[in-house]
């Protein structure tokens, strides 16, 4: 399949067009788009140590890398975590969680989700999931959690969503990039916040990404590599 023909298929269930104004995706450079395609590796971030020529291959990458990759390199970010169906959606899926509106009405990052069940169960559900999890204002087990705002990757170290998600009454709100900052806001207006870490918190994204990718019949891998290693002491 030539290389063109992936891009527009891309482009066309994920429309650029969404993507925020300042944000850096597509190409980083000019390729060959007639060029031959038989395979396509996703990662979320693409690092130096990967930077090899892989022949008759394409890079989708979530986060823009900060070199020029010697492979043909595409990144789909915001415009990914804004569609409908997309990182958010995916993110609620593996929570068990039906969204049901934007969190951010105006931007559509971040979603709101309904739940009817005690917080418990919730995090039985995170902690069956997603690994260094942190919470600021830990709740009773047998809380009832009705509302839940979720934002894929960098969502709580904006102070603006946290204030937004206690304006919309919100139980909790689940994302990734906890601050101090964001931690004493949140202490101070009395909303739950429970970070997944960034990286966690898209990687069911990618996944998502992959089974509609998989419409053009041809090699698909997600690379799952954090570039935080997990130090033990």
């Amino acid at each position: 399949m030539k290389l063109k023909e992936i891009i527009e298929f891309i482009d066309e269930n994920i429309p650029k067009s969404l993507a925020l104004d300042t944000d850096e995706i597509g190409f980083k450079k000019d390729y060959d788009l007639d060029q031959g395609i038989s395979s396509i590796k996703i990662y979320m971030d693409l690092l130096p140590e990967d930077d090899a020529y892989l022949e008759n291959t394409l890079i989708i990458t979530h986060h823009p890398p900060l070199f020029i990759p010697k492979t043909p390199n595409y990144t789909i970010h915001s415009n990914w975590d804004i569609l409908d169906g997309g990182a958010n959606e995916a993110l609620a899926n593996s929570l068990n969680l039906e969204v049901v509106e934007y969190l951010d009405s105006d931007t559509h990052i971040g979603r709101i989700c309904k739940s009817h069940q005690e917080f418990f169960e919730l995090k039985k559900t995170i902690l069956d999931n997603f690994s260094n999890v942190r919470i600021v204002n830990d709740l009773d087990d047998d809380a009832m959690i009705e509302k839940v705002g979720i934002i894929s990757g960098f969502g709580l170290k904006n102070p603006d969503y946290i204030t937004l998600s206690k304006n919309k009454d919100l139980d909790i709100l689940i994302s990734g990039d906890l601050t101090q900052e964001s931690a004493i806001l949140a202490k101070n207006l009395g909303i739950t916040l429970i970070d997944l870490n960034h990286h966690e918190s898209e990687i069911p994204g990618l996944y998502a990404l992959k089974d509609i990718l998989k419409e053009l019949d041809i090699d698909i891998e997600v690379i799952d590599k954090t570039p935080i290693e997990e130090l033990k002491w």
